[in-house]
């Protein structure tokens, strides 16, 4: 054999230069499903459920199309313990002349390869990842020598770079490059309406075979199966991508930001699964969105929103991930120590807006980014969960999360764990944010405008004693300026009130009665 080819579960790229560079006569592949979640959490039902799904249907084209695929299917009683045990048994039993291996979104997953190849003494080719715009030296080139890495900018020099959404002279069509404060409306009163759902996809024998294992065999696993609707091809993933298009895109910069109670999905694409397992190309996702603008179908703040989500904010987090792996993972600069509360798994809180998000991802697997940031980020920010455990749980619990994507998202933008790295700011706000993008708080025993006494928010009683708690922190960066005036400007009195209710919140936490 002259090489052999890993391919991770999130690497179902038919078009990786891995697959491109190599012969079916000569090469083999070899996919594993034991590379699961590596944290202290189990993983989510439908994660397993469509990674495993997707690979089968991955294998299964490869092998259609003369390729040998060794696989390793997950409950079978050879199964390897994890990806690096996998390879090395392979490597053992087909002596092969070369490993090759598209690069992981784990850093530490590539040590262990490398480790395993190294001590096999076989030689290793880890190809870059192409599936992305932005490769590591460009991201590089583009920070070097920067005080601060800031988001809007990369983004612009990228619209520019792959002429997407500008002129001929490289102005910014619309005339701006930044729709936000268009994009920012609640649904009032009224609520959301009827939005075209997204499509269901057939389940084929490959599919229902392990929806059936998840079931079975990881019936203690967290979430549930029952709302599983995930694209786990290419094609079906391009059939979600029209779908979005057609029917959700023209509002989705408008209501990007709001929620609602029992409506995860809203106008969101629900894309990112795909996209991060690689079965849908990203290039084709911005294109489709363009056409839909120049056709006339879709407004320019909903094009620009979601051309903002894939080629900004997508390809600067990746690079910021390897720019500062591998101790990116480590970082925690607010010194937040505390455990995750269990209602992140139960939804057991009479908070209405963490009930229902919490609810939304055990059925899901998913919420959009405002529940993920400005409710379940927010809280542990505000609550002082430990970095690594709010880290862990998203990984674990979220179909779309994996390490590249959720350490800068979780630890850097939600936590500011980071402490600055990927947000100027941490995104700090009070019960009232919540109460004015969802219908949450009309539902909610809690008082959104409160910060003391038992009815009190308990997101509004621990923002004003995080802001208290880290004013030497926060006081040198003038986005937070505002927000630090109003703390000193209230009295001993009522900072001592909001910090007895603060220690009450935390004890109800511990308790399981929040």
């Amino acid at each position: 054999m002259r090489r052999l080819l890993l391919i991770l579960r999130d690497q179902l790229n038919r078009h990786a230069s891995l697959l491109t560079d190599a012969d079916p006569s000569r090469d083999a592949v070899i996919m594993t499903e034991a590379d699961t979640h590596r944290g202290p959490f189990p993983e989510h039902k439908q994660r397993l459920a469509l990674s495993w799904a997707a690979m089968r249907h991955f294998r299964d084209t490869l092998r259609e199309e003369g390729w040998t695929v060794h696989y390793d299917p997950a409950g079978a009683p050879s199964q390897n313990k994890n990806a690096a045990e996998f390879l090395r048994l392979h490597i053992a039993e087909h002596q092969p002349e070369r490993v090759c291996v598209t690069e992981p979104g784990r850093h530490a997953l590539l040590r262990e390869i490398e480790a395993t190849c190294d001590a096999s003494n076989v030689p290793l080719d880890v190809y870059a990842d192409r599936h992305f715009f932005v490769s590591h030296d460009d991201f590089k080139s583009w920070a070097d020598g920067r005080k601060e890495l800031t988001l809007e900018y990369f983004y612009r020099e990228k619209r520019r770079t792959h002429d997407i959404l500008v002129t001929d002279d490289g102005a910014p069509v619309g005339g701006e490059w930044n729709f936000d404060d268009e994009n920012r409306n609640s649904f009032g009163r009224d609520g959301p309406g009827l939005i075209p759902d997204a499509p269901s996809f057939d389940r084929d024998e490959t599919t229902e075979a392990v929806l059936e294992l998840v079931r079975t065999e990881y019936a203690d696993a967290p979430g549930s199966l029952d709302h599983f609707r995930w694209p786990v091809t290419p094609a079906q993933a391009e059939a979600a991508l029209d779908d979005f298009i057609e029917h959700r895109l023209p509002h989705f910069g408008t209501y990007q930001d709001a929620m609602w109670t029992g409506r995860p999905f809203l106008y969101h694409s629900r894309l990112s699964a795909a996209l991060n397992l690689k079965l849908l190309d990203p290039r084709l996702a911005i294109k489709r969105a363009e056409t839909a603008f120049q056709s006339g179908h879709a407004p320019i703040n909903a094009v620009e929103g979601f051309v903002r989500q894939v080629l900004g904010w997508r390809e600067f987090v990746r690079g910021v991930y390897w720019r500062y792996a591998p101790e990116y993972v480590e970082k925690n600069a607010l010194d937040a120590t505390h455990d995750l509360p269990d209602f992140y798994w139960t939804g057991d809180t009479d908070m209405r807006c963490l009930q229902d998000c919490v609810e939304q991802v055990r059925e899901h697997g998913y919420t959009h980014h405002i529940p993920r940031l400005m409710v379940l980020g927010l809280f542990g920010l505000l609550y002082g969960v430990d970095p690594r455990q709010m880290n862990a749980w998203h990984e674990a619990m979220y179909v779309d999360a994996w390490e590249w994507v959720s350490v800068p998202n979780m630890i850097g933008m939600a936590l500011y764990a980071d402490g600055g790295i990927v947000g100027t700011k941490p995104y700090t706000a009070s019960g009232k944010y919540i109460d004015r993008m969802s219908n949450y708080c009309s539902h909610c025993r809690y008082e959104p405008g409160t910060a003391t006494g038992d009815t009190a928010c308990p997101f509004t009683s621990l923002y004003w004693n995080f802001l208290h708690q880290h004013q030497e922190t926060f006081s040198g960066n003038p986005r937070m300026n505002f927000q630090l005036a109003n703390v000193r400007r209230k009295s001993e009195d009522e900072l001592d009130a909001i910090a007895a209710r603060v220690e009450a919140v935390r004890t109800h936490a511990e308790q399981g009665t929040l």
